[in-house]
């Protein structure tokens, strides 16, 4: 591409040999293989383009600290919510920028993907978090040990997520642990409207940016906010920041 002609083959290039053709003598066919080779330099193509941020960000996978046991149940769970929706791969593909290669690597539990993966995914599908990594309903008490929780983080395991409730009953709020590393930053995109957040933070330092504002959060201050635009967690400490989070949405879901 943009060689102009360099590329396309004279229609002798095309014909097969005939006898003619086989009765040139060898220094002809040497020689004419020397301008056929030059010429092929002349016409180097050029080095492929890289992925755009786009494509890289589609193709990110969870770091390996996260969960991986994690991926059949997200993958499983993305299979049954698109197929009710009836939706192919490739429109929710389009309606969540996640590639369909990608989508489709989820749905067979062989990608663990990140946070802002599941997000996007379901923001499109019009379901809050927890649905997409929501496992077998009991009943009764539930006691969630810490080293039996599952874990989802970004690409570079610089943040993490960790819910602090059950899936299996209908609800508007849900309750997380969030942890950011030093010097570390993560992007949220816009959650559904109606959307809240009230955040605390029990270690560290911790900024917040919304749309035009930003707020800096120390140990023991909290924020509540509409979280239905594009936000940024950062945190500008020498240390990892620790936050809890409850997220309240505008309608029952689960």
């Amino acid at each position: 591409m943009g060689h102009g002609l360099a590329h396309v083959k004279s229609v002798r290039e095309n014909t097969p040999p005939t006898g003619e053709d086989t009765e040139e003598t060898a220094p002809a066919v040497k020689a004419r293989g020397r301008k056929k080779e030059q010429g092929a330099k002349k016409a180097e193509a050029p080095p492929p383009e890289a992925p755009s941020s786009e494509e890289q960000w589609a193709y990110e996978v969870a770091h390996a600290d996260a969960s991986t046991d994690l991926a059949p149940i997200v993958g499983r769970n993305l299979r049954r919510l698109r197929t009710q929706r009836g939706l192919s791969l490739e429109r929710l593909a389009k309606a969540s920028g996640v590639s369909r290669a990608m989508l489709g690597q989820i749905e067979l539990g062989q990608s663990a993907p990140t946070i802002n993966v599941i997000w996007k995914i379901a923001r499109a599908l019009g379901i809050p978090f927890s649905a997409l990594i929501s496992t077998t309903a009991q009943s009764g008490t539930r006691v969630m040990r810490t080293n039996q929780s599952k874990r989802l983080a970004s690409h570079d395991g610089s943040f993490s997520s960790r819910a602090l409730f059950p899936f299996d009953e209908p609800r508007r709020v849900e309750f997380y642990e969030l942890r950011l590393a030093a010097h570390a930053e993560e992007r949220a995109d816009a959650h559904p409207p109606g959307t809240l957040e009230n955040l605390v933070v029990t270690a560290g330092t911790v900024e917040i940016d919304r749309g035009d504002e930003h707020h800096v959060l120390g140990t023991g201050d909290a924020i509540l906010f509409e979280a239905d635009v594009a936000h940024v967690y950062r945190n500008p400490g020498n240390t990892e920041a620790v936050m809890y989070l409850v997220m309240t949405y505008a309608e029952t879901v689960g």
